[in-house]
Order: C-alpha cells, then sequence, then structure tokens
C-alpha cells in the first residue's frame, strides 16, 4: 500500500516538476517578447521625434516662403484681402422675441408622442 503511494507521489512530483519548467520557459519567453516590443517601440519613438523635428523645420515661414515665390505663377496665388473676410454688418442679428408658436406646436407634438426629428428623416430616407 505504502509503496504504491510512493509511486504515485514520485510521479505526481515529477509531473508538478515538468509543469513548472515549462511554465519557466513561458515567462522567458514572455519577457523576451516584452523586451523587443519595448525596444521596437523606443526606435518608434526615436523615429517620432525626428519626424517632428523635420516637420518643424519644414513648415517655417522662412522654409516655405521662397518655394511659393518661385511656384507662384503655377501656383496663382495672391496676398489675402480683407475683402475675402466678411464683416460684423454681414451677420444676422439675433430675433427680438424667440418664435414661440413654434416651440408650442413642438412641444404639443412631443406630448402627443409624435416626434419631427423622425419624420424629417424618414422624409430624407436616412431612418
Amino acid at each position: 500500500m505504502i509503496r504504491n503511494l510512493n509511486i504515485i507521489l514520485i510521479f505526481t512530483s515529477v509531473l508538478m516538476l515538468s509543469g513548472v519548467y515549462a511554465l519557466k520557459f513561458a515567462i522567458e519567453n514572455t519577457a523576451s517578447e516584452r523586451t523587443a516590443l519595448i525596444a521596437q517601440i523606443d526606435g518608434q519613438e526615436g523615429e517620432l521625434s525626428l519626424l517632428k523635428a523635420d516637420e518643424a523645420v519644414l513648415s517655417q515661414p522662412g522654409h516655405i516662403d521662397p518655394i511659393v515665390k518661385r511656384h507662384a505663377l503655377a501656383l496663382d496665388i495672391a496676398p489675402v484681402r480683407q475683402e475675402q473676410f466678411g464683416a460684423f454688418a454681414d451677420l444676422p442679428m439675433r430675433q427680438a422675441k424667440p418664435n414661440s408658436a413654434a416651440m408650442d406646436s413642438l412641444f404639443t407634438a412631443l406630448e402627443a408622442g409624435v416626434d419631427p426629428i423622425d419624420a424629417i428623416l424618414e422624409l430624407e430616407g436616412i431612418y
């Protein structure tokens, strides 16, 4: 009886030992993958900082101005005129009073269970 128990315990310990070694190798593999990913991320961060520096240099007005002057005829561009921008007088003013009849009809429609937005969406073919 004790002999059988010892044999079962030896097989169990060998099985557990192999499981521990398999777990150890899996953890080492995961750690090496993590190290490789960290190195890749560091390399990409270095490339990104280099690209940001290149963008900062290339977007400076001193760099862009000679290019614009060289290609001015092909680009057909001119300085911005004040007339291209709107004026405050062109902006519509607010209504003195809100349209209370429209708001009342909206609230009555909502209380009746009719959603006006659904009707608009159905007319547009969206809903």
